[in-house]
């Protein structure tokens, strides 16, 4: 299981494997999905640099087969003790949006509180 590199602000006491976000493939009514799912209570759902590169290799995946991606959204943002690192995680999934943009479909659930970059993806 993935974990932060944050080693600042007290976060390298708290590693918590997956580091907020669980992936995964599946199928929905015999068609192949992929899909991720935040984490509220593993530090608010924020987003890490690790916790967007998991999220970016499941929309890769998703891509590769022409399946659809699911994202189960429950974040308070990004995670700020990462500083610009979950900034640049942010940048990639949004990058991977727009990559996927008119090729496979991809939905979004709100489930909860979301807030910043989380709201957008």
């Amino acid at each position: 299981f993935k974990t932060h590199r944050c080693n600042d602000f007290g976060m390298a006491d708290q590693q918590i494997p997956g580091d907020g976000v669980v992936t995964g493939q599946g199928y929905i009514n015999g068609r192949p999905v992929f899909l991720f799912s935040q984490d509220f209570t593993v530090f608010g759902g924020s987003l890490s640099e690790t916790h967007a590169q998991k999220i970016c290799k499941i929309m890769d995946k998703a891509m590769s087969v022409g399946a659809p991606v699911i994202g189960l959204n429950d974040s308070g943002g990004a995670r700020i003790q990462e500083g610009v690192d979950s900034l640049a995680g942010y940048a990639d999934v949004f990058q991977r949006n727009v990559e996927a943009s008119g090729v496979i479909p991809q939905l979004s659930v709100i489930m909860g509180p979301c807030a910043g970059g989380a709201v957008y993806s």
